[in-house]
Protein backbone atom coordinates (compact mmCIF):
# COMPACT_ATOMS: atom_id res chain seq x y z
CA UNK A 1 0.00 0.00 0.00
CA UNK A 2 1.12 3.26 -0.76
CA UNK A 3 0.01 7.24 -0.34
CA UNK A 4 -1.66 6.76 -3.83
CA UNK A 5 -3.72 3.95 -2.44
CA UNK A 6 -4.52 5.88 0.77
CA UNK A 7 -5.37 8.90 -0.75
CA UNK A 8 -7.89 7.62 -3.44
CA UNK A 9 -9.44 5.80 -0.54
CA UNK A 10 -10.13 8.80 2.02
CA UNK A 11 -11.21 10.65 -0.95
CA UNK A 12 -12.96 8.83 -3.77
CA UNK A 13 -12.97 10.92 -6.45
CA UNK A 14 -11.36 14.23 -5.76
CA UNK A 15 -8.84 15.89 -7.92
CA UNK A 16 -5.06 15.53 -7.16
CA UNK A 17 -1.46 15.36 -8.47
CA UNK A 18 1.05 13.61 -6.46
CA UNK A 19 4.47 14.53 -7.61
CA UNK A 20 6.98 12.48 -5.95
CA UNK A 21 6.11 12.84 -2.55
CA UNK A 22 4.42 16.12 -2.83
CA UNK A 23 0.68 16.53 -2.98
CA UNK A 24 -0.92 19.06 -5.20
CA UNK A 25 -4.70 19.29 -3.95
CA UNK A 26 -6.80 20.71 -6.74
CA UNK A 27 -10.83 19.51 -5.28
CA UNK A 28 -12.87 22.23 -4.00
CA UNK A 29 -15.52 19.89 -3.03
CA UNK A 30 -13.28 17.64 -0.74
CA UNK A 31 -10.46 18.70 2.02
CA UNK A 32 -7.10 17.15 1.38
CA UNK A 33 -6.22 15.05 3.68
CA UNK A 34 -3.52 15.24 6.40
CA UNK A 35 -0.13 13.31 6.27
CA UNK A 36 -1.22 11.52 9.17
CA UNK A 37 -4.45 10.88 7.86
CA UNK A 38 -3.17 9.27 4.73
CA UNK A 39 -0.13 7.40 6.45
CA UNK A 40 -3.22 6.27 9.01
CA UNK A 41 -4.63 5.20 6.04
CA UNK A 42 -2.05 3.07 4.66
CA UNK A 43 -1.24 1.36 7.78
CA UNK A 44 -5.26 0.21 7.89
CA UNK A 45 -4.97 -0.62 4.04
CA UNK A 46 -2.20 -3.07 4.46
CA UNK A 47 -3.80 -4.86 7.79
CA UNK A 48 -6.85 -5.47 5.52
CA UNK A 49 -4.74 -6.62 2.73
CA UNK A 50 -2.62 -8.83 4.89
CA UNK A 51 -5.97 -9.87 6.33
CA UNK A 52 -7.46 -11.36 3.25
CA UNK A 53 -4.16 -13.21 2.03
CA UNK A 54 -5.50 -16.36 2.85
CA UNK A 55 -8.08 -15.81 0.02
CA UNK A 56 -5.50 -14.77 -2.70
CA UNK A 57 -3.51 -17.92 -1.15
CA UNK A 58 -6.74 -20.36 -1.77
CA UNK A 59 -8.27 -19.09 -5.21
CA UNK A 60 -5.57 -20.67 -7.56
CA UNK A 61 -5.56 -23.84 -5.80
CA UNK A 62 -9.37 -24.67 -5.87
CA UNK A 63 -10.97 -27.07 -8.15
CA UNK A 64 -12.62 -25.22 -11.15
CA UNK A 65 -16.12 -24.15 -11.79
CA UNK A 66 -15.97 -26.58 -14.76
CA UNK A 67 -15.34 -29.26 -12.17
CA UNK A 68 -18.18 -27.83 -9.88
CA UNK A 69 -20.51 -28.03 -12.71
CA UNK A 70 -19.68 -31.89 -13.82
CA UNK A 71 -20.01 -32.75 -10.04
CA UNK A 72 -23.58 -31.09 -9.44
CA UNK A 73 -24.71 -32.13 -12.86
CA UNK A 74 -23.83 -36.17 -11.81
CA UNK A 75 -25.16 -35.22 -8.03
CA UNK A 76 -28.32 -34.35 -9.84
CA UNK A 77 -28.45 -37.99 -11.36
CA UNK A 78 -27.80 -39.56 -8.02
CA UNK A 79 -24.17 -39.68 -8.06
CA UNK A 80 -22.71 -37.89 -5.25
CA UNK A 81 -19.14 -39.16 -6.44
CA UNK A 82 -17.51 -36.23 -7.88
CA UNK A 83 -18.89 -33.90 -5.60
CA UNK A 84 -17.76 -35.72 -2.71
CA UNK A 85 -14.51 -35.08 -4.36
CA UNK A 86 -15.10 -31.97 -5.00
CA UNK A 87 -15.88 -30.77 -1.53
CA UNK A 88 -13.11 -32.66 -0.27
CA UNK A 89 -10.57 -30.77 -2.77
CA UNK A 90 -12.31 -27.30 -1.23
CA UNK A 91 -11.96 -28.32 2.35
CA UNK A 92 -8.30 -29.65 1.71
CA UNK A 93 -7.59 -25.99 -0.27
CA UNK A 94 -9.19 -24.49 3.08
CA UNK A 95 -7.28 -26.55 5.56
CA UNK A 96 -3.93 -25.57 3.67
CA UNK A 97 -4.60 -21.66 4.18
CA UNK A 98 -7.09 -21.31 7.45
CA UNK A 99 -8.67 -17.73 7.79
CA UNK A 100 -7.34 -16.02 9.89
CA UNK A 101 -9.63 -15.82 13.93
Amino acid sequence: MNKVDAILSLRPGAEWVLRGDVLEWMDSNQTEPTEAEIQAEIVRLQADYDATQYQRNRQPEYPSLATFADAYYWAQKGDNTKMDEYVAACDAVKAKYPKPE
